[in-house]
């Protein structure tokens, strides 16, 4: 409260001569002198505070009255003049062009409006609060936003499966066992947030050449990627990505994804369907590239000894 007003305005003290002896003065003849008080009594000044109100209505000589509550012009704060921060600021991690920042608002950009996530929680200014994870991305020059939550489940979709030959020539293993299954809610959100962090994933792994290997087996129909969304990855991917791209390894592949690549002839250039090989097995794939560092999916595993025991039965 200003420090009280200076402690209490100190010019309303007075001052009174108080006995510093323990006791009050006594009348004694030997050391009563002409009157007087003997100078063996010494005396000091005491500041003794004036008759306030303590009570908190603002009456006079209260603490709340007005005579208290002054303050000087100098500490007078105009709150309209402070500085604070817009709704939509937001905290954002630069790296490599790939941004990360919390949001709980619906997102803007290019990404579609949020699905419902079932919580059916509403902020207080009417927007969903969902509380999620976005990843902002430039992709062919064009910033993109990525829903990491709803896409958590399938991040294993791509890995990095180390290099080959010399220099930094990347392997990139991508499982299609990983993929959503078609029949899941938001299917078609979630595929397009995935196809984003699959393209971004692919300028960030890649250094040089690199090659790609498709796991095919143990994929069931309902997991495959349609054609569509095959053609908007192909068709996404950086001119240096496609130059750079040395072979497509697609193990165990099925009539299904054969066809697939048929159909996808007429918007695939003939030097990329080139680019495309097929291994019948995890053996027949080791062959081609150092599986060192190569994760293979258990599942994948499971399908690749099934095959090859019913091969050896037959």
């Amino acid at each position: 409260m200003g420090t009280t007003e200076a402690t209490l305005r100190m010019e309303n003290m007075e001052v009174k001569d108080e006995w510093q002896d323990e006791d009050f003065p006594r009348y004694d003849p030997s050391t009563f002198q002409g009157g007087g008080v003997s100078s063996s009594h010494r005396k000091r000044r005491t500041l003794i505070a004036p008759e306030m109100n303590l009570s908190l209505d603002q009456s006079e000589g209260s603490l709340l009255s007005d005579d208290f509550l002054d303050t000087p012009d100098d500490l007078d704060i105009n709150v309209d003049d402070i500085d604070t921060p817009d709704e939509t600021d937001s905290l954002e991690f630069i790296t490599n062009g790939n941004d990360l920042e919390w949001e709980d608002d619906t997102p803007v950009a290019s990404a579609k409006a949020n699905p419902a996530d079932g919580s059916g929680e509403v902020g207080a200014d009417g927007n969903p609060n969902n509380g999620r994870l976005w990843r902002t991305v430039i992709i062919g020059e064009q910033e993109h936003r990525i829903d990491m939550q709803v896409i958590r489940p399938y991040l294993r979709v791509i890995t990095h499966g180390g290099y080959y030959g010399e220099g930094l020539n990347a392997i990139i293993v991508f499982s299609a066992c990983y993929l959503p299954d078609s029949s899941c809610p938001d299917y078609h959100y979630i595929m397009e947030n995935l196809f984003l962090y699959v393209v971004s994933s692919l300028e960030m792994l890649v250094a040089e050449d690199y090659l790609i290997i498709y796991m095919n087996g143990a994929t069931p129909r309902s997991r495959m990627p349609g054609i569509s969304w095959l053609k908007k990855c192909y068709q996404m991917i950086d001119r240096r990505l496609r130059k750079n791209l040395k072979s497509l390894v697609i193990a165990h592949p099925t009539w299904f994804i054969r066809t697939v690549l048929a159909i996808s002839r007429p918007f695939i250039s003939v030097k990329f369907m080139n680019k495309i090989q097929y291994v019948h097995s995890l053996d027949e794939l080791a062959e081609i590239v150092p599986m060192e560092h190569v994760h293979v999916p258990e599942c994948v595993v499971q399908f690749d000894e099934e095959r090859i025991k019913a091969r050896r039965e037959r």
